[in-house]
């Protein structure tokens, strides 16, 4: 920033500190309205929210339910009724005649077709093994909010006693019914429990409960802000309603991480400001303000700047892949990080101008202290514990990596399976019925495959193709065909379970199988093969994309060409804990009970590909600002092992208390009755601390050890683009001295610290500034 007025120090005000502070009264006006629209907007966006998105809307099974859903709705129950008899036989006459009545009764419902029962059908595969419970299946018709308000009208009037029989309401409909209550229920619980907790966190770590309110405040407009996008989005597209999780993480997650940073960042300019050089009089205290703004945007602005990026790099890359259960993820992410950014880049400076020194204000951190002065809060433990780690770097570099390899191994053993009844807790009357359903009766009726046929064909040639099918290794029963016009469809029943690898090589053994008309294959198999083939499809490039985009930000950042490879590479690697963490607990079971949720021993298919875009986000997140401190030192002294050590010391313990909040975010999530929004919560939550706390704390000042001042290194051609378009938060002020912003004395200060274990300067600025950094 070249141009514009200068303030006292010198500092230069350009044109990005003229805009954010020179109307701050309007622009905290002019939030406030368009939170309040934000609101409006925003209102009722759960309910529009769909619970399904795992499916490719491109793949062979998805074209095949639709076909059978319009052909043939009796295919494609999504309604299923319970009837236990009690101590009686379904085949009791007052039972029959009961289940009968309610059969006739929900056929004539309204939005409701293709009813069937055990006692219309007798086919045995709606009878319980025991003879003590029989099925009643419909098709409620419409997309899902169409069939959640039919069920929401039925469910009431046919579940509870009739006459000889007990009803309970399950099947698909009822699973995703059940799944956004429970979720929209959950996300309001964990609001409940992040916010207090949050503040509290706050107020330890920047003392001042005036300072402690401004992360919240900025979390608060990018939640609210998004959810007035997602309801925007669901005019135009399915949006998955456990991107609602991800909006109040996230939203609370960065904005608190941006917010910490920038705050933090403007309290130690303040203080710095506070004690004028013998040879400058005395700035007004607005002046002052308005200099620590400006050397605030100038570095933590830009940081978190390239931080959001970074994080909206991760989470588009979702957009690549057709479910819109994750690309849903990737509209919540995107838009709730650049809100977040952008409350924190604009709002949050113009509430700094307002409050200047009074962000200080109301320490309650001194109840506790009785008098006894500040202790000094410049870092000193984090400077010497990142001195000893590049002291003995080979030995962390390698105990880092080793471990965090072993940690990641379970996941060597993962299956995936699709999302069912088993993500809602064990009392949920839905999944209760379905696991009445999967132990109680005959050949696993939730997974038979459904075989369309589409062409003319003779009856002959369906029953050759039919023995085809029987004939097959893997096959249990065939049943069918059942033919309307030039469409017919087979009912095919796998052996063993109705996901498992068996179940998985018959969908593509029936699709290899050759017959007379034109064949597609559905059914929970089915669709879990497609599922998987379409992330394997697409992953590469999504990896690709994450990669070379955040190469290319670092670069940006840095200059350098190994610190962008470095960077993507140990972002990756603090992630094997969480995904060796998500198999050995949520594939496994192990702490099931603990923790509260039926293992159905697999992982959906989605699931890590959507943990992996946002731990990476968040792993880069803190990554920038680890990196953009330390290449600030750097570009000042030229000295990379002290450039290292100072800027471990400086964000050191911010980006703890960063990852500690956001961790309590996601535990909350965590908290879920829904075993896939459990998952998420608890994972990345421990995927942000082992990022913190190990791979920012020990692996990268002794990785960055190890390369030397070949860390920096580019070649000529990259040295010139990155002088003619990199931006760094090391951007060096024309005029002035390095002392002017403290920052030759902050190194200094650093070795004395190291030398003499924490004694502080003689100086009365020093002591100045700890004090005011000490509430920080």
């Amino acid at each position: 920033m070249s141009g514009g007025p200068r303030t006292g120090h010198g500092v230069r005000v350009g044109g990005w500190t003229r805009f954010v502070t020179a109307r701050p009264r309007l622009s905290l006006f002019v939030a406030l309205l368009l939170t309040a629209l934000a609101v409006v907007a925003g209102s009722g966006v759960a309910d529009r929210l769909g619970s399904g998105g795992w499916q490719d809307p491109t793949a062979e099974s998805t074209y095949a339910t639709k076909a059978l859903e319009r052909e043939f709705p009796a295919s494609q129950p999504n309604l299923l009724l319970l009837v236990d008899s009690g101590r009686a036989t379904v085949d009791a006459p007052s039972v029959a005649a009961e289940a009968k009545r309610l059969t006739a009764r929900l056929a004539a419902e309204r939005g409701v077709t293709g009813v069937g029962s055990y006692w219309a059908s007798g086919a045995p595969a709606l009878k319980a093994k025991d003879g003590h419970e029989a099925l009643i299946a419909a098709r409620i018709t419409g997309d899902e909010k169409t069939a959640s308000e039919t069920l929401d009208r039925l469910a009431p009037s046919y579940r509870g006693t009739h006459g000889p029989v007990e009803i309970r309401v399950g099947g698909p409909v009822a699973v995703q019914h059940e799944m956004q209550t429970t979720i929209r229920e959950d996300l309001t619980r964990a609001e409940m429990i992040a916010l207090p907790v949050t503040l509290v966190l706050l107020v330890m770590v920047f003392g001042s409960a005036i300072a402690a309110l401004l992360p919240l405040g900025v979390g608060i407009v990018a939640i609210l802000g998004t959810n007035a996008v997602l309801r925007g989005l669901t005019e135009f597209t399915d949006v998955s309603v456990f991107a609602m999780n991800l909006t109040t993480a996230l939203g609370l997650g960065l904005a608190i991480d941006y917010a910490l940073f920038i705050v933090r960042r403007f309290r130690e300019e303040l203080a710095k400001g506070a004690v004028p050089s013998p040879s400058s009089p005395a700035p007004s205290s607005r002046e002052d303000v308005i200099g620590a703004i400006a050397t605030t945007l100038r570095t933590a602005g830009r940081t978190v700047l390239f931080s959001s990026l970074t994080v909206a790099v991760s989470l588009a890359a979702m957009l690549l892949f057709p479910q819109y259960f994750l690309r849903s993820f990737a509209y919540a992410g995107i838009a709730v990080v650049l809100l977040a950014a952008a409350a924190a880049l604009v709002l949050l400076p113009a509430a700094l101008v307002l409050l200047g020194h009074r962000v200080n204000s109301l320490d309650l951190r001194r109840l506790f202290r009785r008098g006894r002065p500040a202790a000094s809060a410049d870092g000193a433990a984090w400077g010497r514990m990142a001195a000893l780690v590049m002291r003995r770097a080979p030995v962390f570099a390698v105990a880092t990596t080793v471990g965090l390899i072993v940690l990641g191994l379970p996941f060597l053993g993962v299956k995936f399976g699709t999302a069912d009844d088993r993500q809602l807790p064990s009392g949920a009357e839905s999944h209760v019925v379905q696991q009445h359903i999967r132990d109680g009766f005959p050949g696993s009726p939730g997974g038979a495959l459904e075989v369309l046929a589409e062409g003319p064909a003779t009856e002959a040639q369906y029953t050759a193709y039919k023995d085809r099918i029987a004939a097959l290794p893997e096959v249990l029963r065939v049943d069918g065909p059942l033919a309307q016009g030039d469409s017919a469809y087979f009912t095919v029943l796998p052996k063993g379970e109705a996901v498992g690898d068996g179940a998985q090589r018959l969908v593509r053994e029936l699709r290899s199988t050759q017959a007379p008309f034109d064949t597609a294959v559905t059914g929970t198999a089915a669709v879990l093969v497609d599922s998987k083939h379409a992330i394997a499809d697409r992953l590469p490039w999504a990896a690709a994309f994450i990669a070379i985009v955040t190469l290319l930000l670092v670069f940006l950042l840095t200059g350098s060409v190994l610190i962008p490879i470095q960077a993507v590479l140990l972002n990756a690697l603090s992630l094997t804990a969480m995904f060796g963490a998500v198999v050995w607990v949520f594939q496994d079971g192990h702490l099931s009970g603990l923790l509260g949720f039926t293992s159905p021993g697999s992982i959906e298919t989605t699931l890590p590909v959507l943990m992996f875009c946002v731990a990476f986000g968040l792993s880069m997140d803190y990554g920038v600002f680890l990196l953009s401190r330390i290449k600030e030192e750097y570009d000042h002294t030229g000295d990379h092992r002290e450039a290292v050590r100072f800027g471990l010391q400086r964000t050191g313990g911010l980006i703890t208390a960063a990852a500690v909040i956001l961790a309590v975010v996601m535990v909350a999530i965590g908290t879920s009755r829904v075993t896939n929004t459990k998952m998420l919560g608890l994972g990345i939550a421990l995927a942000v601390l082992m990022d913190a706390m190990v791979v920012r704390s020990l692996l990268v000042p002794a990785v960055m050890r190890l390369t030397g001042r070949a860390t920096w290194w580019a070649p000529g051609p990259l040295r010139r683009f990155h002088d003619r378009f990199g931006l760094s938060e090391g951007e060096a002020e024309p005029d002035g001295p390095r002392q002017a912003d403290g920052r030759e004395h902050d190194r200094e200060h650093g070795r004395e610290d190291d030398r003499e274990h924490g004694k502080e300067g003689g100086r009365e600025g020093d002591r100045e500034r700890d004090k005011v950094e000490a509430r920080g």
